[in-house]
């Protein structure tokens, strides 16, 4: 997944199909010179359908096709013969895609499955021709219905990243570092502020074959919630992340003041993110000797249980493992 080709909110113009209109028409045999009404219903408009593709990780490919319209539906026959309907536009897009109204920002749409398809903005439905309204007292009726209008609308398609664990943390708290440790992703690494500026995935191999996913995501800074660095592009894809991994560096000068910003940043956002299952994890723990690590978890409330581990060295790295695993497939006990 290329750094600059990963887009995750696209907005767009959708126009559901109109349907096609009810036909006019009376039978007309040698035999049967009155023979009735005899027009067809008119075929629905095309929908406009959400699919999900698992092996889509972007929406970069609907950047350029932000108009979709869908195909009308046809005109009803003669012999009581039905339109064609309009032709579908299926957009297929990455698990975790959410489909939102604009103007109220509500989720209409949810993709969480491989295959799954949801009609989000339906096609108009096809009017009846004249042989529906055939009675005893009106037997050749000269009228049909036309077909219903599409629907017009801005819509938003938002991608919220699916993975088990999200890496939480200031901008160069080594969340890359550890993911490319566990993990046989290749975030781009340095010793620079916003390092990442897209979420990497990566597969963590654990026993037995099992495994689970990490979501290395942009770094936090103070006053995301309201949009400043990366904002709430980052902050959205944390609401999908069952399990948060909290990650200070072990040379920050106040642990748990950061910890306090992150934990507000993440509640300014949304409140609920504060009830997801969260561990606390100090960095670069090669930086430090048992007496410091005292120090740093005497910052912290004694109900708040640090972990400390290496990415360098892998101190710790086995026993993180455990510790996620446990949270997302033993949580209660947590």
């Amino acid at each position: 997944m290329q750094h600059d080709n990963f887009i995750d909110y696209i907005r767009i113009f959708c126009k559901s199909g109109k349907g096609g209109a009810g036909a006019i028409h009376f039978l007309r045999e040698k035999y049967r010179p009155n023979g009735g009404p005899d027009g067809g219903n008119g075929g629905r408009g095309g929908h406009i359908i959400l699919k999900g593709n698992k092996n889509l990780w972007t929406l970069l490919h609907l950047r350029y096709h932000k108009n979709l319209i869908a195909e009308d539906g046809g005109r009803g026959g003669k012999g009581n013969m039905s339109g064609a309907y309009g032709k579908d536009i299926i957009i297929e897009v990455p698990l975790g895609t959410v489909g939102k109204n604009e103007e109220t920002g509500e989720v209409e749409v949810k993709i969480l499955e491989h295959g799954q398809e949801v009609i989000w903005i339906p096609g108009g439905r096809g009017g009846l021709g004249n042989g529906n309204f055939a009675t005893p007292t009106n037997q050749a009726p000269d009228y049909a219905q036309p077909g219903e209008m599409g629907i017009e609308v801005t819509k938003i398609v938002e991608l919220k990243i699916l993975a088990d664990v999200g890496l939480v943390g200031f901008p160069n708290a080594g969340k890359s570092t550890l993911l490319s440790v566990i993990s046989a992703a290749k975030p781009k690494i340095a010793d620079y502020a916003f390092t990442t500026i897209t979420p990497n995935l990566g597969i963590v191999e654990y026993k037995n074959g099992k495994s689970f996913c990490v979501a290395d995501l942009p770094g936090i800074i103070e006053g995301a919630a309201e949009g400043k660095g990366l904002g709430h592009r980052f902050l959205r894809h944390i609401e999908r992340n069952p399990v948060l991994l909290m990650i200070i560096p072990a040379d920050s000068n106040h642990h748990y003041k950061e910890y306090q910003i992150l934990s507000n940043e993440l509640g300014e956002y949304n409140a609920e993110l504060l009830d997801k299952q969260m561990l606390i994890a100090i960095s670069k723990s090669d930086m430090l000797d048992k007496q410091l690590k005292e120090e740093i978890q005497k910052e912290f409330p004694k109900n708040i249980k640090l972990h400390f581990f290496s990415a360098i060295t892998q101190e710790g790295i086995a026993g993180l493992k455990d510790m996620l695993w446990k949270m997302l497939n033993d949580p209660i006990s947590e």
